[in-house]
């Protein structure tokens, strides 16, 4: 959630932390904060306030110097305050920190210092223990002093003594570093540092990186070298900017087509699902006799279309469940599970702890991830990642889509592998998903039809959406993105419910959305919203164009696909729905309130 970015080198800092900073903003914060060794004073000054990056822009006029770090915050331990702000310093320390220090009352009674802090953070503890703990030797003292904490961290400190060097070390929460002519970067995200330099590391856990202008040095704790694994951006970091569209969002939606193409197209070799580049051990799809997937959000609404592709194609019992709830659920998981990961940033730490609890069961385990080298792609024994390329909107769009595009992949390659469908039923299932991004182009042509659609909600208060089949778990997603995005009310249900007490929340002029894709339910979803109509909700319907007929008012007609593939297109036009809302009503689309891009405490 909080956001890391340190320098040194032989430009001027300032400019590259607050450059960081503002890229680093999508991730959610609350306060923000730099501190730069000053070469004429000999110390590192920190700078810092709550509110926005661009506030902190205003104080820093008088920074200067060649090395530093900085700091987006959202607020855990200790209100949003100039004070509870990162950086903290104390004594010859500097530090900033993600993540949670469980025991920093317990290490705070021990140091003694209460009367010498000036924040309520448990950050600004973990930098008074390594300050106790430091004798002149800055690896050592650092290895000291994170023995003694419990919780997860990413720290980057700097020294009084020691000036041109950051010093980095991490418990779960993620540092990445690079570094070109010009000096060497770290940050929590590769998004804040990928434009200087297209070749990367993420820093191993339990491990302490001596960062210079000329490069890095990391050892473990015992001091022994440690060389970490070099990735390569696979995506260019100058195409990440708005491209002309007034929010992230808008663009990420109609990046769709290209990165689900994408996404597709570099795992079908003669139209059968091939997944020998990522080397994933296809034994793990005829291996399983039961599957969970564990997710978080809009992630773990892919997993629940991804259920019910499985068991209805493969015959396959699939769980999924809210990543956060899954540890203290008792769930069944054993060798003979294939536990789904699902993350787009690949940090949720939700997920990637739900995911170190099945793997300690013996879990068989797979990875639907867009980032690579993340903490939960680390993690798993088999990774596939997803082509969305950077997403930088709070709300979900595309990363979403081609999450569902690789559970399509895995359903057709375990349907081949366990023999359920014939090579020319693969094909024909490959070549249906191959159509998934024309139809999404065919959505995103008729935008504007949407946008007159949404007219009619600026004003609600609540809203209400009805499917049947693979239709409700897609609306289960466009409730989502309407609640984080316009703030309005919204709760999806399986029309069949209705009946058993849903409807006693329909009123004279209630906006319900219908979803109608599924040839096999037609005749019972019509009568479904005949039944919010006849109790006087204004129902938008949403409606697949070979099921329309003359007792079916459209709203929105959406292209012709096979069942299983209209959740796509279908979801395409709900993200459009939610955003044009969120734009008339004149908010921050790409920022909601209380809202982060990657959570990473629990």
């Amino acid at each position: 959630m909080c956001g890391i970015i340190g320098y040194t080198g032989y430009s001027e800092a300032r400019g590259i932390l607050l450059k960081g900073l503002k890229t680093l903003e999508y991730r959610g914060y609350d306060s923000a904060g730099v501190a730069v060794y000053h070469p004429d004073f000999r110390q590192t000054l920190v700078t810092k306030c709550k509110g926005r990056v661009e506030d902190l822009m205003e104080r820093c006029d008088d920074v200067k110097g060649v090395t530093g770090i900085g700091h987006t915050r959202w607020a855990t331990h200790g209100g949003v305050s100039d004070e509870n702000s990162h950086p903290h310093k104390f004594g010859r320390v500097t530090l900033v920190h993600n993540g949670i220090i469980e025991n920093y009352e317990a290490i705070r009674g021990t140091l003694n210092i209460a009367d010498r802090l000036r924040s309520q953070t448990d950050s600004e503890i973990a930098a008074a223990l390594i300050d106790r703990q430091f004798k002149g030797d800055p690896i050592a003292a650092i290895s000291s002093a994170v023995k003694k904490l419990t919780g997860t961290y990413a720290f980057a400190v700097m020294f009084d003594d020691i000036p041109d060097t950051i010093y980095a070390v991490r418990n779960v929460s993620p540092i990445v570093c690079c570094k070109n002519e010009d000096g060497a970067y770290i940050a929590s995200d590769i998004m804040a540092i990928g434009e200087y330099s297209d070749e990367y590391f993420v820093l191993p856990e339990f491990t302490i990186a001596k960062i210079t202008k000329d490069g890095y040095e990391i050892v473990d704790f015992n001091g022994k070298p440690v060389e970490p694994e070099i990735l390569k951006l696979d995506w260019d970091i100058r195409n990440s900017g708005k491209g002309g569209y007034p929010f992230y969002m808008e663009k990420e939606i109609f990046e769709q087509p290209t990165v689900i193409e994408k996404t597709i197209s570099s795992r079908i070799v003669d139209s059968l699902p091939d997944f020998t580049n990522e080397g994933v051990d296809e034994s793990i799809f005829t291996k399983c006799d039961n599957i969970s997937i564990i997710a978080c959000g809009t992630a773990m609404h892919a997993g629940l279309i991804g259920k019910q592709l499985i068991e209805s194609i493969c015959h396959i019992p699939v769980s999924v469940h809210m990543a956060s709830e899954y540890m203290y659920s008792n769930p069944i998981v054993n060798d003979k599970s294939l536990v789904i990961s699902v993350s787009q940033s690949g940090e949720t730490i939700d997920t990637l702890e739900a995911l170190k609890y099945a793997k300690r069961k013996g879990a068989m385990t797979l990875s639907i991830v867009n980032v690579r080298g993340s903490s939960i792609a680390r993690e798993s024994d088999n990774v596939i990642y997803t082509d969305a390329g950077p997403e930088i909107a709070v709300a979900s769009t595309k990363a979403y889509t081609t999450q569902l595009s690789v559970f399509y992949l895995v359903t057709a390659k375990m349907a081949q592998l366990r023999g359920i469908f014939t090579t020319d039923e693969v094909n024909a299932f490959i070549d249906e998903l191959k159509k998934i991004p024309d139809a999404v182009r065919d959505v995103l042509d008729r935008a504007q039809d949407v946008h007159h659609l949404s007219n009619a909600m600026l004003t609600a208060e609540h809203t209400f959406m009805i499917g049947r089949g693979l239709d409700y778990p897609a609306l289960l997603e466009a409730s989502l993105k309407l609640k984080e995005i316009s703030y309005i009310h919204s709760e999806a249900f399986a029309s069949g419910e209705l009946k058993h007490g849903t409807i006693a929340l329909i009123t004279s002029g209630t906006p319900v959305i219908a979803l109608l894709t599924q040839e096999n339910l037609v005749s019972k979803q019509v009568s479904n919203i005949r039944e919010v109509q006849s109790r006087g909700a204004n129902v938008i319907t949403l409606v697949r164009r070979s099921l329309i007929t003359d007792d079916i008012e459209c709203s929105f007609e959406l292209p012709d696909l096979r069942d299983e593939f209209m959740v796509v297109p279908a979801v395409v036009a709900t993200q459009l729905l939610a955003y044009y809302v969120s734009s008339d009503k004149g908010l921050d689309v790409d920022k909601p309130r209380n809202l982060a891009k990657v959570v990473t405490v629990e």
